[in-house]
C-alpha cells in the first residue's frame, strides 16, 4: 500500500489531469451553450417560453464568460504547474457555485423543473448539477493542494531573488 501523500506534495498526476479536463470541459461546454442559445436554436435549451425566463437567461453571458476565462486560465496554469493555478481555480470554482445557486433558485421559484419538455428539463438539471458539483470539486481540489501551489510561488520568488542578486548593477553579464 502506498504511503499517503504529504499535505504539500501536490496532486497526483491523475487527479491533476482530471482537474485540467474538468476546467476545460466547464469552459468549452459553457461556450457551446451560448453558441446554441444565441446562434443556433435556443428552444433546444429553453425550459420555459416567457419573457421573464428569457430575460433571466440573457443576463448570464457576462458572468458565464468570467467563469470560462477563469476556468481556462486555471487549466493552463495547472497544466504548467504554476502557482497562479490556485487563484484561477478558486475563482472558477466559486463562480460556478454562484451561478449554480442563481440558476437553481430561479428554477425552484419558477417551477422550471416541473414544466416544459422532459429533455430540456434534463439539460437544465445536468447544467445545475454540473455547475454545483464541478464548482465544489474545483474549490476542494484547489484548497486541498494550496500548500503545494504556495510552495511553487515561494520557489518562483526565491529564483527571482537569486537571479537579481547574481548580477550587480553596471556589470555586464555573459
Amino acid at each position: 500500500m502506498a504511503a499517503p501523500r504529504a499535505q504539500g506534495n501536490g496532486p497526483s498526476n491523475g487527479s491533476r489531469r482530471f482537474m485540467i479536463g474538468l476546467l476545460w470541459f466547464g469552459a468549452v461546454a459553457t461556450a457551446a451553450y451560448w453558441v446554441v442559445w444565441f446562434g443556433i436554436d435556443r428552444s433546444w435549451l429553453a425550459t420555459a417560453n416567457t419573457p421573464a425566463y428569457f430575460a433571466f437567461e440573457n443576463a448570464f453571458p457576462l458572468s458565464d464568460g468570467w467563469m470560462m476565462v477563469t476556468a481556462a486560465l486555471g487549466a493552463v496554469s495547472l497544466q504548467r504547474r504554476r502557482a497562479d493555478a490556485l487563484l484561477w481555480m478558486l475563482l472558477a470554482g466559486s463562480a460556478s457555485l454562484y451561478l449554480a445557486g442563481m440558476d437553481i433558485l430561479f428554477d425552484l421559484e419558477n417551477g422550471i423543473y416541473k414544466s416544459g419538455d422532459l429533455a430540456n428539463v434534463a439539460v437544465e438539471l445536468f447544467i445545475n448539477a454540473g455547475c454545483l458539483s464541478g464548482g465544489a470539486a474545483i474549490v476542494a481540489f484547489a484548497w486541498k493542494h494550496r500548500h503545494y501551489f504556495m510552495r511553487l510561488e515561494s520557489r518562483a520568488l526565491g529564483a527571482a531573488r537569486t537571479e537579481a542578486t547574481d548580477t550587480q548593477p553596471g556589470v555586464a553579464v555573459g
